[in-house]
């Protein structure tokens, strides 16, 4: 059996299984990077939805004890859920503005991040979130997602959101043990 180069031009055997070999890494590396985008964005809305979950849970009260933010916290973590909840910290502050629009921490409790000191000033809030005399919930989230697929994306990526809710039941939300 003789081959000349003509007829090895015309064989077309195989030709398939190399062009399948020649896009594998492309097709693979492509699948894997739309997978990690898209837990990537989904964990940053489970930390969002947290952060809006746990403010809008403490602004339905009147009056909460520490015991019942824990309880709070709590829910936050079930919020994440399938997402592993060790890189997950919250934290929820009431707030006040005097007449001046000075605003100030009424009382802050955290989980595994540290509470806002009872009495500090709180600067960076947005435009019109809060007006001189009211009071104001702030609720925020900070989530560390570590990629399952190191190669792909070899740092973790740190989500932060913050959710700001005005008291529904009474004009403050008091915490006598925070």
């Amino acid at each position: 059996m003789r081959l000349n180069a003509r007829d090895f031009a015309r064989d077309s055997r195989g030709v398939a299984a190399v062009e399948f070999a020649l896009l594998l890494p492309i097709l693979a590396l492509l699948y894997f990077g739309v997978v990690e985008l898209t837990q990537g964005v989904m964990t940053q809305q489970r930390a969002a939805h947290v952060a809006s979950t746990v403010g809008d849970l403490v602004a339905q009260s009147s009056t909460i004890t520490s015991a019942e933010v824990t309880d709070i916290f709590s829910v936050g973590d079930t919020v994440m859920y399938p997402y592993p909840t060790a890189s997950l910290e919250m934290r929820v502050s009431s707030l006040s503005a005097d007449a001046h629009g000075a605003v100030t921490v009424n009382w802050s409790q955290a989980s595994g991040m540290s509470a806002l000191a009872k009495g500090s000033s709180v600067g960076g809030l947005p435009t019109n979130v809060i007006a001189p005399g009211e009071s104001l919930i702030m609720s925020e989230s900070q989530y560390t997602y570590a990629s399952v697929f190191a190669q792909v994306m070899p740092a973790p990526v740190v989500f932060n959101d913050k959710a700001y809710l005005h008291p529904r039941l009474s004009t403050t939300v008091g915490c006598n043990d925070c």
